[in-house]
């Protein structure tokens, strides 16, 4: 199964279209139930996630393979190396596992400075005393991988994929990774569940780019689809790509996306490429 789940919502309420709020710990234990009998075997965290990290241990996790991500490196410690190593032993306290899958940087740009060194050898003995099976980097931009890959060989890269932001395979970065053997997961397939909603229900603020809404509106009317299965086609029949994370609020949700993901579609697929970084990256759009 090529999807991943997404958690950040089983810790803090999450997304524009998001109306449920923070998942309940009877909804979050019927999605991973759900998840692990129909394949997903891969769950996506952070531990900025709220109290994701605490709620999916409480669920349990066992089986799965876990993902979760170090936070901002505060302006003052004693020691780095501690830190580090004390933030990843606490996020598998929370998690009720021995070793994470994947470990990666949230903000990887904190590694640029004079003691990103000390940050990557830090991970890389973490790694070796088996707590951490790979190592990576959370990213917003393909650009950021030029400088990233100059530093150190990461194992896995995350980043925003979707029928509107294409960056990972237009700027080269795809075929890159994996030619360096890098395991590859997109997240944002529903750009934060902007591509989901009803056309009326869009905010105005999106009104700017309303020749995209249109020919999405009108693509999905053509041919008789979902957005939802739109959107999980175009990211699912990319080679390349090794697990697509998609969040929830709740199983039934979950049931649809695996149902769409079971009959994608790999052709006529409507060219929506935008390059706008007032659009693709959630960050800049500033309510």
């Amino acid at each position: 199964m090529k999807l991943a789940l997404g958690t950040v919502q089983f810790g803090m309420p999450y997304g524009i279209s998001n109306s449920q709020g923070q998942v309940s710990k009877q909804g979050v234990e019927e999605i991973l139930q759900y998840a692990n009998s129909v394949g997903i075997d891969t769950i996506d965290t952070a531990i900025a996630y709220g109290k994701s990290e605490q709620v999916l241990g409480h669920a349990g996790v066992e089986g799965f393979k876990v993902i979760s991500k170090l936070p901002s490196i505060p302006e003052k410690y004693m020691c780095l190396e501690e830190w580090i190593s004390n933030e990843l032993n606490s996020s598998l306290n929370r998690l009720g596992i021995r070793t994470l899958y994947g470990f990666m940087l949230h903000h990887p740009e904190q590694i640029y400075n004079a003691a990103g060194e000390k940050v990557l050898k830090t991970l890389e003995k973490l790694k070796e005393a088996g707590l951490v099976k790979k190592l990576g980097v959370s990213i917003y931009d393909p650009a950021e991988l030029d400088k990233l890959f100059s530093l150190f060989n990461f194992d896995i890269v995350q980043c925003p994929y979707n029928i509107v932001d294409r960056r990972l395979v237009t700027s080269g970065w795809l075929e890159q990774l994996k030619k360096k053997g890098v395991e590859v997961h997109t997240r944002s397939s529903f750009l934060q569940g902007l591509l989901l909603m009803e056309r009326d229900a869009l905010p105005k603020k999106f009104d700017v780019w309303k020749n995209y809404w249109d020919r999405w509106e009108e693509w999905v009317k053509d041919n008789n689809l979902s957005k939802l299965r739109g959107c999980l086609s175009f990211c699912l029949s990319c080679k390349g790509i090794d697990r697509v994370v998609v969040g929830v609020d709740k199983k039934l949700q979950l049931e649809e996306i695996v149902a769409a993901a079971d009959n994608i579609i790999t052709n006529s697929l409507p060219d929506l490429n935008c390059s706008d970084p007032k659009l693709i990256n959630p960050a800049n759009w500033e309510f």
